[in-house]
């Protein structure tokens, strides 16, 4: 794995932990020799991981539509910042950029950018390891809604299969490294996305 795309809120959030296991990912992913991708920013998560990447000797790659250049006070120090013109060629580029995904605490974005790369990878446009750093149990109810899908019958076990869920930054990246892609067939040309 060269590069990892990390989705998480632009917001610190309330639990210190967050902050923490995001500086933690950040010095893990630099200490690896695996680049960030991410969405640019300057503040919240998206600036602690950053920072915690650059201040270890790491890459840091951000990808930031226009429109929100400004806004989220877009990070200036980063190995390489691409300014896109939409949300969707921004995702469209982060998912070109990276070998793998993980979302780490964050809102409505976080939640959009790591359940649409799912879908991608039920629809077999990608086979990366996907992954969610459930930091003081953050994700678990979203954890029991895809385990819901499944016994309710909208989601086939196998799509099960492609989210990765640890609690420590280590355990994470540990199992997105010897993650084995499911066989899943494409649905949809890899250009189509």
């Amino acid at each position: 794995m060269r590069s990892l795309c990390v989705f998480c809120g632009s917001s610190p959030g309330r639990d210190p932990a967050y902050l923490e296991a995001a500086r933690e990912m950040g010095a893990l992913l630099a200490g690896r020799g695996i680049g960030l991708v991410y969405g640019g920013g300057g503040t919240g998560l998206m600036g602690a991981l950053a920072d915690a990447v650059l201040s270890a000797g790491g890459r840091a790659t951000g990808v930031i539509p226009r429109g929100l250049q400004v806004r989220e006070v877009a990070h200036d120090g980063l190995t390489e910042l691409h300014v896109v013109e939409s949300m969707h060629e921004r995702k469209a580029l982060m998912a070109r950029l990276a070998d793998g995904y993980v979302a780490l605490p964050g809102g409505m974005g976080t939640l959009e950018e790591i359940a649409e790369i799912l879908t991608w990878g039920q629809l077999g446009i990608h086979r990366k390891p996907c992954g969610l750093l459930d930091v003081g149990g953050y994700w678990t109810h979203l954890v029991a809604t895809f385990d819901r899908f499944v016994d309710e019958g909208f989601l086939r076990p196998l799509y099960r299969e492609l989210l990765v869920t640890e609690r420590r930054p280590s355990a994470l990246l540990d199992a997105l490294l010897g993650w084995n892609a499911p066989d899943i067939p494409r649905w949809i040309a890899a250009d189509e996305s």
